[in-house]
């Protein structure tokens, strides 16, 4: 019996329809009949990706099952985009699971998959390796236990967060799960909301001051307020349009400071026709909402807004979502009770409950939080996991944005117990919600976008502080770490206190993995601000530098002073001296044994190389001068931070314009050695030699960094320190692509002397 029949009275008849058409989709698209594009854009709409794939190795060191299945992911083409293993993406809304759930996606990743299950920094959970032909069977099976992957992926409301603690919050202000629940089913598939030309985010978090649900880095971010009129306490929002991370991160501005409960849904879909209507469609690079509420600007785009309100037409299901909200509760397995004793810390449940343990606001009640490194657990564990919680707390279990599950509702007096099966799963290390805990995209695991391994990295990481002989100082072990694979900021790395994101460098024409330090993030207080990358230091080095880093905060630490106020009293100038012996690699030839671990990535021994690049003498005395002009440029945008940092904003975005136009020099000098120092001249000579022949272009990126340059020569100074910031960011960005066009340059076999140079025409 297949599948559909088998399932076919446990599923809702819309979802089963919905699995039915995609699988007449892919029948059609295998027999050459969808566009490759149209059917690209419908398969993302069910949260099915091509990954990167590399001979079944993952590159956190555990290694993987091999698979038979060919290299590239989902490739153009009806031949090809069948036979390449994906990833699915498969939508946890608020991250609420129950143990039935487990069990169905224990069984998937099992059967479909390398038989890991992922938690992502979006609640949902992935499965890599998912061929795409059992796609519609592995949607069937989801949409029998309560499931839906409509929506993970494409230009569409993603998944919606909320903190893992809503309801049992000791702080928040009210519980935001059953908003966020209406939110979720009113968006979800929407007329409204399917013409967007990126994704849209949104969360919502219970108070202010904690993480929660890092609602300055959403394009919708809400926030549970109260206020008391005539003597009677009204719910409300403190709503927030225009966040992003990205390769240049935005913070959200505040819309309204108190959106009444009832005006929610209304508010949600008259943003999502705004957006849908003035977003940018042709330009993905620009088409997100925080750049239209950036271009509008923020009072114009309430506006707007607010006018599209005013036409709705009233709608029975804003009231029907939100009426039943307050009276929506979760119930107990078993009933409150004291822990016995105390625990001690020289004990592993000791250890294990100082940090993984969280005391609710209901008395006799705590929240656990099951610490998955990597956001990985086996089939077999989140099979034990469900048993677990069937035993302790039933079905109140909730992934979180740190990649891990917590466990609510957990009666104080089991904790013990509760210990000790999770050890049995290997599901108990200590250490949740401490620098520790790290979180990592999946980098070059999987990602076609991985520059460097961020997997490996916090694989490393991680290692390296659980197993320091004691605890680190209380004033370290708060601090968190996020690692990227790329400038895309998929693993959060700009909301870090020590952020990292993979690039690339170029050493005696060997390709040499590095990481950006991002300094200066703030997780705390929903997102509060976001950091800037400090430099550049080989990947080997990134452990050196959080040793160094958090030594001299532990030593240097004034009082009381939070990671961000030192390392903006200090200043990013003393911190890149600290860090400066780092950045030169070794010659590969000459440096022995560890030198040579400079040229491979965290977890994969093999070379991290493009291979022995023939230069020419002409070819390298240009490329010379090429990397000149790039340090330059780097030590320019280095200066741009000093000026941000000492509140000079205007200076700040000369010196990030004035790096830009040195990267740009510095490549155009490949070809025209003469070019002069004329911004007009620069920019004119870049644009004919780079952008119009699309040498500046990468599979990353294509040429949108370029159009950075473009932006801020066109349109002069601008004004302020959010600006400046985010000019900052686009410099950088523009500098990493500059290195890897340089890069792809020098890898060009030599043909003879090049032709005389002349310049364009103007």
């Amino acid at each position: 019996m297949t599948w559909k029949a088998a399932l076919a009275d446990r599923m809702p008849g819309e979802l089963a329809e919905e699995i039915e058409t995609f699988e007449r989709q892919i029948a059609l698209r295998r027999q050459g009949k969808i566009d490759e594009k149209v059917f690209a854009e419908t398969r993302l709409r069910r949260g099915v990706y091509g990954q990167r794939y590399d001979n079944g190795q993952r590159n956190d060191g555990t290694g993987a099952k091999q698979l038979p299945y060919p290299s590239n992911g989902f490739t153009k083409g009806p031949e090809t985009v069948w036979d390449a293993p994906g990833m699915q993406r498969i939508k946890i809304p608020l991250g609420g699971l129950t143990a039935d759930q487990m069990d169905t996606l224990a069984d998937l990743a099992e059967e479909y998959s390398d038989g890991v299950c992922h938690i992502t920094t979006r609640q949902d959970v992935q499965l890599h390796f998912v061929h795409i032909d059992d796609t519609p069977d592995l949607m069937r099976r989801l949409a029998a236990v309560g499931i839906t992957t409509r929506e993970a992926c494409g230009n569409t409301v993603r998944n919606v967060t909320a903190c893992p603690l809503a309801g049992v919050c000791r702080d928040e202000t009210f519980d935001v799960t059953p908003y966020a629940k209406a939110c979720m089913r009113f968006l979800l598939g929407h007329p409204d909301a399917q013409d967007f030309g990126r994704k849209f985010k949104v969360a919502f978090s219970g108070c202010r001051e904690h993480a929660c649900g890092l609602v300055s880095m959403h394009d919708l971010g809400l926030i549970a307020v109260t206020r008391t009129v005539d003597g009677r306490v009204e719910r409300g929002f403190e709503t927030y349009v225009g966040g992003g991370l990205g390769a240049v991160p935005h913070q959200a501005k505040l819309f309204d400071p108190f959106l009444p409960v009832a005006e929610l849904l209304p508010l949600a879909q008259a943003i999502a026709r705004v957006f849908a209507r003035l977003g940018e469609k042709r330009n993905r690079a620009r088409a997100r909402i925080k750049f239209l509420v950036a271009h509008l600007g923020i009072d114009e785009f309430k506006r707007l807004v607010l006018e599209e309100r005013a036409g709705l037409a009233s709608d029975a299901r804003w009231d029907a979502h939100v009426a039943a909200a307050p009276d929506e509760a979760e119930t107990p397995l078993r009933p409150p009770a004291s822990l016995a004793g105390s625990p001690s810390s020289a004990d592993p449940f000791g250890a294990w409950s100082r940090t993984n343990v969280y005391e609710q606001r209901q008395a006799g009640y705590a929240t656990v939080t099951v610490a998955l490194p990597l956001g990985d657990l086996t089939a077999r564990q989140m099979r034990g996991l469900a048993a677990v919680a069937r035993r302790y707390v039933g079905d109140t279990i909730r992934t979180t944005v740190e990649q891990n599950i917590a466990l609510r509702w957990v009666s104080a007096a089991d904790l013990r117990d509760l210990h000790g099966d999770l050890a049995a799963l290997g599901l108990a290390e200590p250490g949740a919600g401490t620098i520790a805990d790290i979180t990592a995209c999946p980098g070059t695991d999987t990602c076609k976008l991985g520059i460097a391994s961020s997997r490996g990295l916090a694989a490393e990481l991680r290692e390296r502080l659980s197993a320091a002989a004691s605890p680190p100082d209380p004033a370290v072990e708060g601090l968190r770490i996020k690692t990227s694979g790329c400038f895309n900021s998929c693993g959060q790395h700009h909301i870090a206190d020590l952020g990292f994101y993979g690039v690339s460098r170029t050493v005696d024409g060997y390709t040499v993995p590095h990481f950006q330090v991002v300094l200066g993030g703030q997780w705390t207080e929903n997102a509060a601000s976001y950091g800037l990358a400090s430099g550049a230091i080989p990947s080997k080095r990134i452990p050196e530098v959080l040793e160094r880093i958090t030594a001299r905060f532990v030593a240097e630490r004034q009082g009381s002073e939070s990671f961000q106020a030192f390392t903006r009293r200090i200043g990013k100038r003393a911190l890149k001296e600290m860090l400066a012996d780092l950045v030169p690699v070794p010659a590969r030839d000459d440096a022995g044994a560890r030198g040579r671990a400079f040229y491979s990535d965290w977890g994969d021994p093999r070379e991290f190389t493009l291979g022995d690049m023939g230069v020419g003498e002409c070819a390298g005395e240009v490329v010379s001068l090429t990397e000149f002009d790039l340090a330059a440029a780097e030590a320019q945008i280095f200066e741009a931070q000093l000026e941000l940092e000492a509140g000079r904003a205007g200076a700040a975005d000369d010196r990030a314009y004035r790096g830009m136009l040195l990267a740009a020099k510095g490549l155009v000098k490949a070809e025209f050695i003469d070019v002069g120092d004329d911004p007009a001249d620069i920019v004119r000579e870049f644009r004919t030699r780079f952008f119009d022949t699309q040498v500046f272009f990468d599979k990353y990126a294509g040429g949108k960094f370029a159009m950075y340059l473009f932006r801020r020569h066109e349109r002069g100074p601008a004004s302020g320190a959010e600006a400046a910031h985010q000019l900052i960011e686009e410099a950088q960005l523009f500098l990493e692509a500059s290195h890897a066009c340089q890069a792809r340059l020098a890898a060009r076999p030599a043909a003879g002397p090049p032709p005389s140079p002349a310049p364009t025409a103007p």
